[in-house]
């Protein structure tokens, strides 16, 4: 026992002496001033970054979370007031920010490709801060945002740490901005939808409650995305995705190649029937219904019924990116799989990268650390954590015990949807996105519970690119004029 109390002493020493990390938490915010134009007339707003500090119960400072603040000029606390996040997890705000919600926005080829370097902001005429304050929150560990010490980054990089978190800042800054009597909306894309939902549940129940969610592309089941063995939901939800895929790239014979909406109908009642009932009988299908499901799934996916059935009619979405355009030398990417890559070897199972994040992340990371110095005046020398850190977040995040099962925050949301009625929820997917295929966030949506009243609350859009949908100029164009109506005022009830 003496032994034991002096090695636990020993390693209070420790933590004791761990030096800190710098955090800016004492810093005033930066403000800056604005204009552009939007519709024809000059639009005047005030842009501020800073960090808001996360404390402990006794009021030591943990962990600092930096934010990039747009608030219109000569508007009061009536106006909305927008929280926007990413997702990873570990992720910053980045893509959101700079892709479709905030005043700039990065300039890509037309259908989202990467450009020539140097690489250009622009103003973003299609911006959300035409109808609501806006706010980039960047998780600790992301961004600018850090643990007061490496050994307290993991009471935030957890499901539950991560909500708490975000939570604590959201609080907190409608405190010290007073708009506590604003309207308030959240908006998450990819993880972020996953944090959005569980947020809506979690703040509910602290006083806090919002007039609008807005996910894009979305993720709060993670059951249907993990192709963990024994898990057969996946095959049958990124079937369609898989279908639009090969559309795109003219893989689909001639009577499936005319009506992309038209193919996916198909498709989808093909997976939610037949299909789904095959996968369910494992090895007690006939050798002649094997065969069956094999064409039908080679014919839906553009590959071969013997490589369908090498796969056990289970295939993989690396083993699609990978096989699809084989023949050719190319791979599909993951985030959009309009993409295609080249590998250095064309024979192994799974593509050596995405190449729809190849195509983004430098100019969102270039562009990003030019705009926070340049133009909104954040001076700083620590690195702006784009994706990941320095450490891989999503590979040692904590999803909870494995008696949880699989990660899912929709209950969350059904419960701020009770307890909040007049809540709306607007959910965007795009038909080439395969990290979060629209028919699995249709599937989670109607496994959600919600009475047919509060379901009438939804509304669910699709758009011909991926899973940042903004990058396609056609899609930015139509996701700007579906957030338009779903941010427009409505006559107050009750």
């Amino acid at each position: 026992m003496a032994d034991e109390g002096a090695n636990n002493r020993e390693a209070g020493k420790i933590e004791a002496g761990e030096p800190p990390i710098p955090l800016d938490v004492d810093r005033d915010p930066v403000t800056t001033v604005h204009e552009m134009e939007i519709g024809g007339r000059t639009f005047a707003y005030e842009a501020t970054t800073g960090m808001l500090p996360l404390k402990s119960e006794t009021g030591e400072v943990e962990a600092g979370i930096f934010f990039v603040a747009y608030r219109k000029l000569d508007a009061g606390p009536e106006r909305p007031l927008l929280f926007s996040f990413n997702g990873g997890p570990g992720s910053s705000s980045v893509w959101l920010h700079l892709g479709c919600v905030g005043p700039k926005r990065v300039r890509m080829l037309p259908d989202g490709q990467l450009p020539p370097p140097p690489f250009t902001l622009e103003e973003n005429s299609h911006t959300w801060l035409e109808h609501a304050d806006l706010v980039f929150i960047d998780p600790v560990g992301t961004g600018f945002s850090r643990p007061a010490k490496a050994s307290l980054g993991s009471k935030y990089w957890s499901l539950t740490g991560d909500i708490e978190s975000v939570g604590e800042f959201i609080r907190l800054y409608l405190t010290r901005y007073q708009r506590r009597s604003s309207p308030l909306y959240l908006v998450g894309e990819s993880y972020g939808t996953t944090r959005a939902a569980g947020l809506a549940g979690h703040l509910i129940d602290r006083g806090i409650a919002f007039s609008g969610i807005l996910l894009i592309s979305s993720i709060l089941n993670f059951q249907t995305a993990r192709f963990s063995r024994g898990n057969d939901l996946p095959y049958v939800l990124f079937l369609p995705t898989y279908t639009a895929t090969a559309f795109y790239h003219g893989r689909l014979a001639p009577e499936l190649s005319r009506d992309l909406k038209a193919t996916l109908w198909e498709v989808e009642a093909w997976a939610e029937g037949d299909y789904t009932v095959a996968l369910g009988r494992g090895d007690r299908l006939s050798a002649e219904e094997r065969a069956r499901i094999a064409a039908r799934l080679a014919r839906y996916t553009g590959l071969s019924s013997a490589f369908v059935e090498r796969c056990d009619l289970r295939v993989e979405i690396f083993q699609f990116c990978k096989e699809l355009l084989r023949d050719a030398g190319r791979t599909v990417g993951r985030l959009d799989s309009r993409f295609t890559g080249r590998d250095a070897s064309g024979v192994t199972a799974t593509p050596d990268y995405d190449p729809s994040m190849a195509a983004i992340r430098p100019p969102y990371t270039a562009l990003l650390n030019d705009y926070v110095r340049r133009e909104l005046g954040y001076h700083t020398d620590a690195p702006y954590h784009i994706l990941g850190g320095e450490r891989k977040l999503w590979e040692t995040w904590d999803w909870g015990s494995a008696g949880q099962g699989h990660p899912d925050t929709s209950e969350a949301l059904r419960s701020a949807f009770v307890k909040n009625p007049y809540m709306r929820l607007f959910v965007a997917s795009g038909y080439f996105d395969l990290a979060t295929p629209y028919f699995a966030t249709e599937y989670t949506l109607a496994h959600s519970g919600l009475d047919a009243e509060l379901r009438a609350q939804v509304v669910t859009h699709e758009y011909e690119a991926g899973h940042m949908m903004y990058i396609h100029q056609p899609s930015l164009l139509k996701l700007k004029a579906d957030v338009d109506a779903f941010l427009a005022p409505r006559p107050r009830t009750g």
